[in-house]
């Protein structure tokens, strides 16, 4: 427990943490990986060069100090992030080594102003925090099919529209566990030239029950950086070639029951929409879903084949495609008008696609009156507050 004094001196040194927390955690990342450079094998390099780390780590310790003495307040979001840090390999070993350099570098960044007591109610919160992730990511360990990673074979590889490609991963052991639709895993590889090992998230975008996973990754060749990962596993993997993975994790998924279901994706953001998609129609083919996909044409429009097929086996479903560049179903983007056709206040709504897309599905939802709203990131976890036009 805190004493009161720890919390006091957290929350009233919180605003200030908040206005200089992205130079904090910059300077933390920078004096971490000097330290200790086997921990760049854990992280996104380009969500580092990005600044999206650094932002999200600022976010997150702001709304712990908030918090301090209601941690239960934040414990959605610790499971969100823990979810993450237990498919990549994150230990409890790691917590101290983050602890001790976060709070060399608020003392670097606040300088004089970071007296010992700030200092000592600091580590105390900390220990606090990371006792809290290193029990709930001790739980989801001990639930995960597997710790770690082991090694997969790409059991078939198959195009799915200009940009995005789904790889058939089958365990080399033959033990696969479940998931539920949604649901993400991490891939592992090591590239030729490349320091250190490269870890991505992808979401699975089969359903549960078969004897495979199915990622389908989009070949970022046109973003600056390029994604080194995707265009490896588009132009070097095969048929055959193994690659390591581990235990499918994440927090949105398609929740079970009756209640209407959207399905409202940009982009890549379509690939969990297809494990759930294809969960209701091998499940509750009965239950009311709509699937609303926006792209920029149809060249790019992964599975949409695959989507009609599954919609016609459905007692109650409709969908639509928004392409932002051609004739589709609409032309433009998702509007407010577009959704009120397809979900009402009753639905429940699942939104997956790049920040700005989702800024303004989910603030357009909101406008219909729609209260049940899930959504995942790509990344690490951006501000929504911002309505845009986006390209996807």
């Amino acid at each position: 427990m805190l004493s009161p004094k720890t919390i006091e001196i957290v929350k009233s040194t919180a605003p200030i943490l908040k206005d200089r927390g992205r130079e904090v955690t910059t300077a933390f990342y920078k004096n971490l990986f000097a330290q200790h450079p086997e921990l760049l094998n854990l992280f996104n390099h380009a969500n580092q060069a990005k600044g999206r780390q650094q932002a999200a780590l600022a976010n997150s310790i702001y709304a712990a100090a908030q918090h301090i003495d209601q941690l239960e307040m934040i414990l959605p979001a610790v499971k969100q992030i823990a979810h993450k840090h237990r498919s990549l390999g994150v230990k409890p070993e790691h917590y101290p080594v983050v602890g001790e350099h976060l709070l060399q570098a608020i003392k670097e960044v606040l300088k004089d102003a970071a007296t010992d007591d700030i200092l000592h109610a600091w580590k105390e919160a900390y220990d606090v925090i990371a006792g809290v992730f290193i029990d709930v990511e001790e739980e989801m360990y001990n639930a995960a099919g597997y710790k770690d990673f082991k090694k997969f074979v790409v059991a078939k590889k198959q195009k799915e529209s200009d940009v995005i490609t789904s790889f058939f991963l089958k365990p080399k052991d033959g033990v696969l566990p479940d998931f539920l639709p949604g649901q993400y895993l991490s891939a592992r590889v090591t590239i030729p030239g490349e320091a250190y090992t490269l870890i991505r998230q992808y979401s699975l975008s089969n359903a549960p029950g078969k004897d495979f996973f199915r990622i389908s990754v989009k070949k970022e060749a046109e973003c600056d950086p390029k994604g080194k990962v995707s265009n490896f596993l588009h132009e070097k993997i095969e048929a055959g070639s193994e690659i390591e993975v581990s235990a499918p994790a994440g927090d949105f998924y398609l929740e079970e029951g009756d209640s209407p279901a959207a399905l409202i994706s940009g982009g890549v953001g379509i690939t969990p929409m297809m494990s759930m998609l294809e969960y209701i129609a091998g499940r509750s083919p009965g239950r009311v879903t709509s699937f609303i996909h926006a792209c920029k044409h149809e060249g790019v429009h992964a599975f949409k084949e695959r989507v009609g097929e599954l919609m016609n086996g459905l007692e109650n479903g409709q969908s639509c495609a928004v392409y932002e560049e051609a004739e589709g179903d609409f032309t433009g983007f998702i509007t407010t008008e577009i959704l009120s056709r397809y979900v009402d206040e009753k639905t429940i709504c699942y939104v997956c696609g790049p920040p700005p897309f989702m800024r303004n599905v989910i603030s357009s939802l909101k406008e219909i009156g729609v209260s049940s709203i899930r959504y995942e990131f790509f990344g690490p976890g951006m501000d929504l507050s911002e309505k845009e036009k986006v390209s996807v």
